[in-house]
């Protein structure tokens, strides 16, 4: 059981036929049509976050990843029936810090990815059929690291849902920023995206969930961004990746380039 890492009196995932988890379920679904993202504060108990990020620490400061790119919001050279010169083209620098989930042994983050009752109550908030762990050693979790002057820079995700835990707050910045449902799969919105990062998009919203908390969110068509950090103490984040099927993996190409290394 998950006692000792989750609050699993105020979020029963382990009671899915109760009356509670029906409900909890179908708070997440409206908070992600509503809000595109819903977010479970106190999801694990008081000090599990910290002290996951504690126990990874030393490989953070000493084996990580730095992942440094410039980019442009669709992480893609160019794009249909827009000039490479628009400023919704406009490029960025994201930097962060990666440990991947073979850097993790003992981790309690670890535990609770791999706990199938999370997969499946995922899978109903997200109106999926089922949700499967990755196959890949590497990907399955990862552990982000953001440090003073760093930030994730504004993208679209290419996956259609991005599930994480915060575990670490910073001094300063951090924020999650978002503006909702600023495309669909017909409209791009390119002069939309242009006003979102030139500042001057009125429907930009920020949140900063407490460390410990479980959030999913929407971002396949919602343009977001970590603001960069201040202060001595890193942002961390767990970052837990499921997919529809059985068996997914990276392959060595794409192991290499999100993390420098491959064991496929």
């Amino acid at each position: 059981m998950m006692n000792h890492l989750l609050d699993l009196e105020k979020y029963p995932l382990d009671r899915p036929d109760s009356p509670e988890y029906v409900a909890m379920v179908k708070k997440c679904r409206a908070d992600l049509a509503s809000k595109g993202m819903f977010n479970l504060p106190g999801f694990f108990k008081p000090g599990v976050a910290q002290a996951a990020a504690d126990m990874a620490k030393p490989a953070m400061n000493t084996a990580s990843f730095r992942h440094a790119r410039r980019h442009n919001v669709y992480f893609k050279d160019a794009m249909p029936g827009v000039d490479d010169n628009h400023p919704a083209m406009v490029k960025s620098d994201t930097i962060n810090h990666t440990l991947c989930a073979d850097q993790l042994n003992g981790n309690p983050v670890i535990d609770v990815y791999e706990w199938e009752p999370l997969a499946d109550f995922l899978a109903a908030t997200m109106g999926k059929g089922k949700l499967y762990p990755m196959d890949d050693k590497m990907a399955c979790v990862n552990m982000q690291a953001t440090r003073a002057g760093e930030g994730l820079n504004w993208h679209f995700d290419r996956s259609e849902f991005t599930t994480t835990i915060l575990l670490q707050a910073p001094e300063t910045g951090g924020q999650l920023e978002y503006r909702k449902d600023l495309r669909t799969a017909d409209d791009q919105n390119y002069d939309g995206v242009a006003a979102v990062l030139a500042g001057k998009d009125p429907e930009i919203k920020q949140i900063m969930p407490e460390p410990g908390a479980l959030n999913v969110f929407r971002g396949v068509n919602t343009p977001h961004r970590v603001v960069p950090v201040e202060g001595r103490k890193d942002r961390v984040i767990a970052i837990f990746c499921y997919y529809e099927q059985p068996g997914v993996a990276f392959t060595a190409d794409e192991q290499m380039g999100f993390y420098g290394r491959t064991v496929a």
